[in-house]
């Protein structure tokens, strides 16, 4: 026994010598409170303990280690010393953040015991039980509880106010005048005024019977067209939608327009909010793709701006992810996430962790275009399959006969008959070859590209590095579009041509490849002036045998060659399946700017913002505080993630998505939300004026009780809203109610406000008589036709081809549209919630003396006389006038002033002069 004993101390004396050298922590066992709390005391708790918490850091409180601090990483993690950030920060060699920052630093043998008091589990007595749990008691994060209806009135809505106001002894106004009310429920709910015939019967009407009158007329607004598209441009200003990138290049979004029309179907008919956010989060799943333009709305960095540097690729997909954050946090949560993308939120518990598990949700969605996934109802899918089905008729007959060639824009589809291969060989009869793809499909899964990288498949090829090194092959089977391609230049005297080698991991069926030039440019980018498109590819293709040899493939021999005897019957067939597909592209289902799917990575955390600085792994989760856990890991699918995630954001039991959405609709009604920071209800922003209200409407928005709506009903809200005696008073001053309250913060009088800069210019359209009222479609173009790095310039503001709502103009980055842009319209480079209301000259200038005005103003004038009985009385013509812009006829006075105007300077002037007043930009 003694023998064995001394044989096995020396064993483990040399074990303990090995760990040593290794960096393994010594097994004694360590002492916290004889070796690790003095550190803590004499080096650490002045600054991070009881009395003082910088970088929100306790060293007294082994659960607050746990968790971290302010960086959002932990500052232990216990037996992992390399991934505790007490470790990293006692150890740094940069004197601007190594702990203690002054005095004495810390031994090497005290930074070796803390190192092993981590490795042992972080042992300490009397804590080890304790669990950080994140709470808050701000209002915006507690349930939303329905609190009682301070007294029966007709509408909920006037209870809670007038609770304030008599606290406050301020009367409120009585109800508006006839002509302001329909002016106010007109533009605020379809962004145009009422015309002069409705103007004449809502007052009509109103006579007889006030209430009656008022809810016909609300009825009408509602059900208009138009009401979706006055709606929808306030989403989009939340978002910050647009049709360019933004950036340098500031690229055009090649049918961004297919999520805006969205957006205005959405409000129209009405479509419950839960199911609007689901659709815009995951609609892919939801057989509405178009809605994911929402994901991609905000601006970004292409990938020919970014270049090929590694670290900046990663850094601008950091970056791209971060604007994704941003759009949902703004739009639907109502809280800045972006705040805690390099450390915790300064004033919210949303953590760094938060942050990026919530990256973790959308790590498959990239900025970029596809084909929508329609529902079977949708109108594109019905116009698209029927399209489809005489294409595939045309593609019948041209199959028994070899080979085709299909032209589809992006790309050439070259179909032949069926062969089974596990490796196909393409060798081009081009000495310039350009490839920013080329794929394999088979009649098996007819969507799925075999030579994708992937699927497995091993490429060779020749050159390997393509054009200086710089345009390697690998670029063709790496499923991104765009400039990063395969380029090729043989010179004239090499004898062999360029030829590439898909091997798959398993024998396959193949009947089609695909090749483009740069597919990102047509899907994304018509505007740029590069030619060709696409060009001509030359080829022939090899199929490998059984026995490893080559078989020159006939099955595509009629692509490049040609047949006397056949070639006049082939070539009207091939021109009616071109014409078929041209059409298809045109009419039918079409790629849109509404982002592209990728494989989801999985995420880390980023020490400080980097994707240089990878921590620990997440997996895709809401925020902790909203109790967002959504059981998914670094294994599920990305459609999976954000299908999860939508749900969960719109479950009733959620605190903001409601609080958030009631309060949004309450900013367009009144002019001003019940929380004034529409965007933000965190710490940062603004107090509720009426909390009970606010929880009222948002508990009335998910479940209905005093309406017949049906639950998460926009227009229904909307209704409610309108029909209260808030929205009906007087926007007239009074004395007390301006001294006590002279923002109208209690809604004593309706706020007047100055019209949007897309209401005073489609006004003015209404009133000459030129607007086009068509919903939806391509919008219309003011600007050049660009080059790559060119800047955009407006060129027509103000032609007949510019005479569709405003939200229909072509919606580009950082360009000055010369006109309306002064009157505060977004320029979609940052979230507008809110729009600012400025006074300036320009505007002024703009409404008096552009082209716009001028020439609108003169067909306002011509409109008249042809709306006149007698074009020669000028009473009748001024009284036209007035009643076109303002909606009204003057009064004699006005009359008197306006024919002086008239007989000297001409109608147009006094027409102008109208369009510049106070009446016809505000909002009664």
């Amino acid at each position: 026994m003694k023998k064995i004993e001394s044989l096995r101390v020396p064993i483990v004396i040399l074990t303990l010598a090995t760990m040593v050298k290794v960096g393994v922590p010594n097994l004694v066992a360590v002492d916290f409170k004889n070796e690790i709390k003095p550190i803590f005391e004499q080096h650490c708790l002045d600054c991070h303990g009881p009395n003082k918490q910088k970088s929100e850091l306790r060293l007294d409180k082994r659960a607050i280690l746990l968790k971290g601090g302010s960086t959002g990483l932990p500052s232990i993690v216990p037996g992992q010393p390399d991934k505790s950030h007490l470790v990293e920060l006692i150890k740094s060699n940069d004197q601007s953040e190594r702990m203690p920052p002054k005095g004495e630093q810390l031994s090497n043998e005290q930074i070796l015991r803390i190192e092993e008091w981590i490795s042992q589990g972080a042992q300490w007595p009397g804590q080890m039980n304790e669990v950080f749990r994140l709470s808050t008691d701000h209002w915006s994060f507690q349930s939303v509880r329905r609190p009682q209806i301070p007294k029966k009135t007709k509408n909920p809505i006037d209870a809670f106010l007038d609770v304030k106001l008599k606290s406050s002894n301020i009367q409120p106004n009585e109800m508006a005048d006839p002509l302001s009310l329909i002016r106010r429920a007109s533009i605020v709910l379809t962004g145009l005024p009422p015309t002069w015939e409705k103007i004449s019967k809502f007052q009509s009407d109103f006579k007889n019977n006030p209430e009656s009158a008022y809810q016909e007329l609300i009825d009408q607004l509602l059900a208009s067209k138009h009401f979706g598209e006055r709606w929808a441009q306030h989403w989009l200003d939340v978002i910050r939608w647009a049709e360019s990138n933004g950036s340098e290049a500031n690229l055009y979004r090649k049918n961004a327009w297919l999520y805006r029309d969205y957006v205005v179907r959405a409000f129209n008919e009405d479509l419950p909010y839960d199911r609007f956010i689901q659709e815009q989060i995951a609609g892919d799943t939801l057989g509405a793709g178009e809605a994911t333009g929402f994901l991609v709305a905000g601006p970004h960095v292409p990938a020919a701006t970014v270049g090929r540097e590694p670290s900046a690729i990663r850094q601008a997909r950091a970056d791209r992810m971060d604007e994704i954050m941003q759009t949902i946090g703004a739009s639907v949560m109502g809280i800045t996430m972006n705040c805690a993308r390099c450390h915790n939120h300064k004033f919210d518990p949303i953590s760094l962790k938060d942050y990026y598990a919530m990256t973790g949700i959308f790590q498959d969605i990239e900025f970029g275009s596809r084909f929508p996934e329609y529902a079977d109802d949708h109108p594109l899918r019905k116009t698209g399959d029927s399209l489809m089905q005489e294409i595939n008729l045309q593609r019948d007959i041209l199959a028994s006969k070899g080979g085709w060639e299909e032209n589809w824009g992006a790309y050439r589809e070259i179909n032949f008959p069926a062969v089974s291969t596990s490796s196909i060989r393409i060798r081009f009869k081009m000495r310039n070859l350009n490839l920013d793809e080329l794929e394999i499909y088979g009649p098996e899964n007819p969507e799925t590209n075999l030579a994708e990288l992937r699927m497995d498949t091993v490429l060779t090829g020749y050159p390997e590095d393509g054009v200086d090194g710089r345009n390697p092959l690998e670029r063709i089977h790496d499923g991104e579009y765009g400039t990063m391609a395969w380029r090729v230049k043989i010179p004239k005297e090499s004898d062999e041509m360029p030829w590439v080698i898909f091997k798959f991991p398993k024998s396959h069926t193949i009947d089609r490849i695909r090749l483009s030039a740069n597919r990102e440019y047509f899907y994304d980018t018509d505007y740029l002036t590069q030619s060709p498109y696409l060009p001509k590819y030359e080829f022939d293709i090899d199929i490998q045998k059984a026995d490893g040899g080559w078989q020159p493939w006939t099955g595509t021999w009629f692509i490049n060659k040609k047949l006397p005897e056949e070639s006049p019957e082939r070539k009207s067939q091939l021109k009616k399946l071109q014409a078929k597909i041209d059409l298809f592209l045109n009419e039918g289902p079409r790629p849109g700017f509404v982002g592209r799917f990728i494989p989801p990575d999985t995420t880390y955390i980023l020490h400080r913002g980097s994707p240089e600085n990878k921590r620990d792994e997440v997996y895709p989760a809401g925020p902790e505080i909203l109790e967002g856990e959504l059981d998914l890991n670094s294994n599920s699918p990305g459609p999976e993630r954000r299908a999860g995630f939508a749900n969960w954001i719109t479950k009733p039991e959620n605190p903001l998505t409601s609080r958030v959405m009631v309060n949004r609709i309450w900013h367009h009604i009144f002019g001003r939300g019940i929380v004034s920071t529409t965007s933000d209800f965190g710490e940062a922003g603004a107090k509720p004026t009426h909390p009970e209200l606010l929880d009222w409407l948002a508990a009335e928005f998910i479940a209905p009780t005093t309406t017949s709506a049906k639950p998460w009903s926009v227009k229904g809200m909307i209704r409610l809203l309108v029909t209260s005696e808030a929205f009906k008073r007087s926007s007239l001053p009074q004395q007390r109610g301006l001294y006590k309250d002279p923002d109208s913060t209690l809604l004593w009088r309706f706020p007047p406000r100055r019209m949007e800069a897309e209401v005073i210019r489609d006004s003015i359209l209404q009133a000459s008589g030129k607007l086009d009222r068509q919903i939806g479609g391509k919008s219309y173009r003011i600007h050049n036709v660009k080059k790559t790095y060119a800047q955009w310039e407006v060129v027509n503001n103000h032609g007949p081809e510019t005479w569709r709502r405003m939200l229909y103009q072509e919606r580009m980055r950082r360009v000055d549209d010369r006109m309306f842009t002064a009157f505060d319209f977004p320029d979609c480079g940052q979230v507008r919630a809110k729009r600012p209301i400025s006074t300036t000259p320009l505007q002024a200038l703009n409404l008096m003396n552009s082209d716009f005005i001028v020439e609108q103003s003169r067909l306002i004038a011509e409109r008249t006389e042809s709306d006149s009985d007698d074009s020669e009385k000028m009473d009748q013509r001024i009284a036209r006038c007035f009643q076109l812009i303002l909606g009204r006829n003057p009064s004699q006075s006005e009359l008197t002033v306006a024919k002086e105007i008239s007989v000297e300077h001409g109608l147009h002037l006094v027409c102008r002069g109208l369009l510049n007043s106070n009446e016809f930009a505000f909002l009664p």
